[in-house]
């Protein structure tokens, strides 16, 4: 369902457009609210938060409808304003658009045209919140989030849950690729990049597949999340055909001779999920940390190349549908007591 703010003087206004859009408003496609002008429609906008777009008059008392433009610019980036008056002047929507207006309509309203130009604009509406919403759960562009970032993507609730910090249950994936080394000291930089991007390519694709993200590139390593049902479970499928991906290209022969192969460290439980870094540099990374990560990562470091390592406690809940292959012990960087751990085998 679409909520509209109406902003309009003009009494009989109301009673025309419940009559046009009555199907509509039965159906719970379209509600409306009204107001009577500028300073009205701003105090409906925080009564109603959820009004995704306006239909305002020009010429209204106390605060008009080009006021009320700027206001909720600033108010609610993500609102779009469909300016309908009776002054069509070029001057009048060279104005109005000027100050953000997303269309303009000139009275006599012709309601088929009014509704075209809704359908448009809820449709516009529509693509930039699935946008947000996808940036959100993927954790696209949240590497570098700033104010004016933020001010432009949008409402105030998406702000929140930028800035929100979150303890969540999760499975954090180290995945290293094992000497790559030895490639960066020999070719040359372009060539270099390339081959690391086309294995991170590759990597990438298999954690995308399971439901993961990447919560960041590491030099030559990837740390990836998973989160959701089976979260743990998801992360060995992926890393497992990583692996297996990974294993079955072929040698590069260049300056150096060179088997890719990768060594992976997995960890599951509690976490704390948040924007970490610099308000002075406003470079903020939107990441997961605690004990649970950093151990993941010392899982990985003790990996050898082919291996995909994890706790013990890790093993207890997938031993059913894993074959794993006790390692042994091994002393972990910050544990006080040495640690068991698992090789994943398939």
């Amino acid at each position: 369902m679409t909520k509209f703010l109406v902003a309009d003087d003009e009494p009989d206004l109301e009673s025309l457009i419940r009559q046009k859009f009555r199907q509509k408003i039965r159906e719970r496609q379209y509600e409306f609210v009204f107001a009577v002008n500028g300073v009205d429609a701003l105090n409906k906008l925080q009564a109603h938060p959820d009004i995704a777009i306006v239909l305002s008059d020009i010429n209204m008392p106390e605060m008009d409808g080009l006021r009320l433009l700027t206001k909720l610019n600033e108010v609610s980036p993500l609102i779009k304003t469909v300016m309908v008056s009776a002054y069509g002047d070029m001057d009048n929507i060279r104005t109005a658009m000027n100050h953000g207006a997303f269309d303009f309509i000139t009275k006599p309203v012709n309601f088929d045209d009014l509704e075209v130009t809704m359908e448009k604009t809820i449709r516009h509406v529509t693509q930039i919140r699935e946008t947000l919403k996808a940036v959100k759960e993927n954790n696209i562009l949240k590497m570098y989030v700033d104010e004016t970032v933020l001010n432009f993507m949008g409402s105030r609730e998406y702000e929140a849950a930028l800035t929100a910090n979150e303890t969540i249950e999760a499975t954090v994936a180290f995945i290293d690729i094992c000497g790559f080394t030895s490639i960066s000291e020999k070719e040359k930089p372009d060539t270099v990049v390339k081959i690391l991007n086309d294995y991170f390519d590759i990597i990438v694709k298999e954690i995308i597949a399971q439901g993961g993200y990447i919560d960041k590139f590491i030099g030559d390593a990837i740390m990836a999340v998973f989160r959701g049902e089976y979260h743990l479970d998801r992360t060995l499928d992926a890393c497992l055909a990583v692996r297996n991906k990974i294993a079955s290209l072929p040698e590069i022969s260049a300056s150096v001779r060179y088997v890719p192969q990768v060594a992976i460290g997995i960890n599951s439980g509690e976490m704390i999920s948040g924007n970490i870094g610099s308000a002075s540099l406003k470079r903020l990374d939107y990441t997961v940390i605690g004990d649970t990560v950093n151990t993941a990562q010392r899982l990985q470091t003790v990996a050898t190349p082919g291996q995909i390592i994890i706790s013990e406690q890790s093993y207890m809940k997938v031993k059913e549908s894993f074959n794993c292959t006790r390692v042994g012990e091994v002393s972990l960087k910050n544990k006080a007591n040495p640690v068991v751990i698992y090789d994943v085998r398939d």
